[in-house]
């Protein structure tokens, strides 16, 4: 088993996504992967603060030197008032996955892109209904499910056992062999770097 360990709103897992999708091309037959919600910052109602902003805005533009290529929508700090909260997005990803598997990492893409290349804000529950609308999902159920007590213990059991892996951050990567866990270590530029760690 490969765990994914990620955050739909974090901003190293969208630079992460072009050289994540060469590793799952490349994974031998007999390798489950099994994506975990890590959650990065809990429900808040409050504008985040512009020391938050900067030092955000500072990581986008830090990724982008570090992965050339990745885009960001500035004009997000601009058209919306930002909120340190994650979770709203986690339970989003949740909510999908149970109405279909196909539609967990659908749902993970659309958030992301609404996010980085729209600059929408999909702290906003209006926002992910929609998305969940545009792929197809049953939209009541959707928004049931995310308002529901059973998404919300779920996300925080997968939170849980995130807690439990040799990971320092988001995105990580964790391979179960023989029932050890190996932390897998990532190059945002190089997929086979990746691929010799988990096959061999």
């Amino acid at each position: 088993i490969l765990y994914h360990i990620h955050d739909p709103m974090c901003s190293w897992c969208w630079a992460f996504r072009p050289t994540w999708y060469k590793v799952l091309k490349a994974l031998p037959s007999n390798i489950k992967v099994i994506y975990l919600l890590g959650g990065l910052a809990q429900d808040s109602d409050k504008p985040m603060p512009l020391e938050t902003r900067k030092y955000v805005q500072e990581n986008w533009t830090k990724i982008q030197e570090v992965v050339p290529g990745i885009e960001f929508n500035y004009d997000f700090w601009s058209l919306n008032e930002p909120r340190r909260s994650t979770y709203p997005a986690c339970r989003a990803v949740i909510s999908a996955r149970l109405q279909h598997t196909k539609f967990e990492v659908l749902m993970t893409e659309r958030i992301q892109k609404a996010y980085y290349l729209n600059a929408l804000n999909p702290s906003n529950e209006d926002i992910l209904i929609n998305i969940a609308h545009d792929i197809g999902l049953n939209e009541d159920l959707f928004k049931e499910d995310l308002k529901s007590s059973v998404v919300n213990d779920l996300l925080l059991d997968q939170i849980h056992t995130t807690k439990t892996m040799p990971i320092s951050g988001f995105p990580s990567l964790v391979l179960v062999k023989e029932n050890n866990l190996e932390r897998i270590n990532i190059d945002y530029l190089n997929s086979n770097y990746i691929i010799n760690q988990i096959i061999t």
